[in-house]
């Protein structure tokens, strides 16, 4: 595996774009100071995923970006690839070439790819772990660095021996697995808290549940006896509907009656009975002045069968009643009974017509 090329544009010196191409071997780039010569180690080091502006020699990520001159705008912003011959496949990928390119704009988005497919910075690190190229590595060594790791601290230099062994990647592997192990502990802890809250919980959870299996239950009957309630009525109702039309049916015909058989009757008869009652034989009285003729006329048998029947008392209610329209309290003084007595008989009467006609 080796560099094949580095293209640049827009980072920090480098306005235009500008590709370094590589070949096996020993490649040397000279210049004056100040000509950008560390700036190529610098993109190197940015585009594996350097985050620290410090260590590329500048105070915010935004100065990596070309600032301008007198004669030059400055540049929205930073593109920088390296290409990788893989043939030998020492990075873990499938591809002969392998291209890493890193992008920021000054607005702060920033993106990674590799051969180009949107990555994340952590698959860009994971890919070059253990091959010496990370940022970290010990293939790229900046200005300083070498007074930097003698006068370093121990563990910083352990770092660098553990990328030149390779096994930083294991060792980062088993940070992240341990940080993992303790929140996956801190979960444990809590679930263990809320199961032992639930725990207590459960005996008034089971005094509730039987509580609501009995109104469950309770409200199932009542619904039933609603129902049967309901029936009940509308049975009620109904039989009370028929025998209201019954009542409405008998008022119609014997009001229908009187209106055919008036104008036949003599309309000073209720005088007459009122002076002679009690003289007379009430039969024959009626029979005289043909008080109950308009019962012959009822074209109803059955009807007409109900009423014959009857007493000439309640026969005589009926006629002062329905065939000279008298109200009930002038049938009470013809009659010499009270108002409410009235009432009550032709009630009666009704009610024994109905019973006969059934």
């Amino acid at each position: 595996m080796f560099l094949k090329s580095i293209e640049v544009q827009g980072f920090k010196s480098f306005a235009n774009k500008m590709v370094f191409e590589f070949h096996k071997g020993i490649t040397g780039i000279v210049g004056p100071n100040g000509s950008g010569k560390s700036n190529v180690a610098d993109a190197v080091r940015w585009v594996l995923g350097e985050q620290s502006a410090k260590q590329l020699r500048g105070s915010k990520m935004e100065d990596v970006i070309f600032s301008g001159t007198e004669s030059r705008k400055p540049l929205g912003f930073a593109y920088v690839a390296i290409t990788l011959d893989n043939s030998d496949h020492q990075l873990a990928v499938e591809y002969d070439t392998v291209t890493v390119s890193r992008r920021v704009y000054r607005s702060g988005e920033s993106e990674y790819k590799i051969n180009g497919h949107n990555c994340r910075l952590k698959d860009v690190q994971e890919l070059f772990f253990d091959t010496g190229i990370g940022k970290e590595g010990y293939s790229i060594i900046g200005q300083g660095q070498i007074d930097k790791i003698l006068s370093g601290k121990p563990e910083e230099r352990r770092e660098l021996f553990d990328e030149a062994a390779g096994i930083a990647k294991y060792k980062k592997n088993r940070t992240v697995t341990e940080k993992s192990l303790e929140q996956e502990r801190q979960n444990l802890e809590r679930v263990t808290d809320i199961l032992a809250e639930l725990e207590k919980q459960v005996g008034p959870l089971e005094k509730q549940s039987a509580k609501a299996k009995e109104y469950l239950k309770l409200r199932d009957e009542e619904k039933d006896i609603d129902i049967h309630l309901f029936l009940y009525d509308y049975e009620r109702l109904k039989k009370e509907q028929e025998e209201n039309a019954e009542y409405y049916n008998l008022h119609c015909s014997l009001d229908e009656l009187s209106e055919q058989a008036a104008a036949g009757f003599h309309h000073d008869f209720v005088y007459y009975f009122s002076a002679n009652r009690e003289n007379e034989d009430m039969e024959r009285l009626y029979a005289k002045k043909n008080v109950f003729g308009w019962i012959d006329q009822i074209e109803n048998s059955k009807l007409q069968e109900a009423i014959a029947q009857l007493p000439a008392d309640k026969k005589l209610l009926l006629t002062l009643r329905y065939q000279y329209r008298k109200t009930q309290r002038e049938v009470a003084q013809i009659m010499n009974i009270k108002q409410s007595s009235v009432c009550e008989r032709e009630n009666r009467i009704l009610k024994e017509i109905k019973e006969f006609l059934k």
